[in-house]
């Protein structure tokens, strides 16, 4: 990658993909977040350029910078991907921190972002736009499927499938074989050891669901 890198979102996100792409040398050239309060501020040297959906940056995207997408809302990143599918037909980049550990033999895609410390191991496969925070373990050929976020210190084991849009929160456990539905959220520290269906939200050791 030779051009500098835009990153849709100046939150806690935003700031480990800053730390991701710093981590490879690569230039940073701003961030563009909603919040307009943050416009013209600076995080770690790096300007709060404006707002995601301005065109007056969008039209740079694909000839002078990439786009990197660290944000957090899943309605909003997907909103961000599409827009610069669709007006600039270039596709966010791969934010993978030099300290992950990637078997040869897994697929990444596209507009991945992989924390410090994580360990994805052989045979899995991750789909487009997927986040794995600090120190997650993946096992052997797991599919972890689009816009999926998976949290800090959470262990994935082997032959388990994520559904697209899910959500498993920092430091869960789930038991080899598992599937969890698309759109599916995993509370923080639950222990996963049976399927969970789409939609729904589970919690606790074992994990089960939340009634609303």
């Amino acid at each position: 990658m030779e051009n500098p890198v835009i990153i849709f979102g100046a939150g806690n996100l935003g700031r480990l993909a800053q730390d991701i792409l710093t981590s490879n040398e690569l230039l940073i050239y701003g961030f563009l977040d909603e919040k307009k309060e943050l416009h013209g501020t600076e995080i770690s040297d790096v300007v709060v350029l404006g707002d995601p959906f301005d065109d007056g940056f969008l039209k740079f995207i694909g000839q002078k910078t990439e786009a990197c997408v660290a944000v957090d809302d899943l309605a909003l990143r997907k909103k961000i991907v599409n827009t610069l599918l669709e007006k600039r037909k270039s596709m966010p980049v791969n934010a993978i921190h030099k300290n992950a550990l990637i078997s040869e033999d897994a697929q990444v895609s596209n507009g991945t972002l992989i924390g410090p410390g994580v360990i994805i191991n052989a045979g899995t496969t991750l789909l487009d736009h997927v986040t794995i925070h600090s120190g997650a373990i993946i096992d052997p050929n797991c599919r972890i499927e689009e816009f999926t976020e998976i949290g800090q210190g959470a262990r994935i084991g082997a032959e388990v499938e994520v559904g697209s849009g899910s959500f498993i929160g920092a430091g869960v456990v789930i038991v080899a074989g598992v599937k969890i539905g698309k759109n599916a959220r995993v509370g923080a520290g639950s222990v996963v050891i049976a399927n969970v269906s789409a939609g729904q939200t589970v919690f606790g050791n074992p994990a089960s669901p939340i009634k609303s």
